[in-house]
């Protein structure tokens, strides 16, 4: 997926079945560079990307483990039963 800081993504946070769909802006996300790894908190799984963005209500940073990409979606597993999930906003 490419991403532009000028557009409005959604995002869902998944913990199980559990599932909360939001928006967000100002996305932008990375590789983490092998020192940074060593550096990142320890969720129980290991983070290969920095993910920033804002939900309306704040500038958020996250490390996740990127498990899916395709050209309309990412998914990062942030612990080993929490998931990030990027797409565009269609509509």
């Amino acid at each position: 997926m490419i991403i532009s800081p000028n557009k409005f993504y959604w995002i869902i946070l998944k913990v199980g079945d559990w599932e909360k769909p939001g928006r967000c802006t100002h996305l932008s996300i990375r590789k983490l560079k092998e020192e940074e790894k060593e550096l990142a908190p320890n969720t129980g799984i290991k983070p290969t990307h920095v993910i920033n963005f804002f939900d309306f209500e704040a500038r958020r940073q996250i490390f996740g483990k990127l498990i899916e990409e395709t050209d309309k979606r990412m998914v990062f597993q942030v612990s080993p039963e929490k998931y990030y999930i990027f797409k565009e906003f269609e509509g």
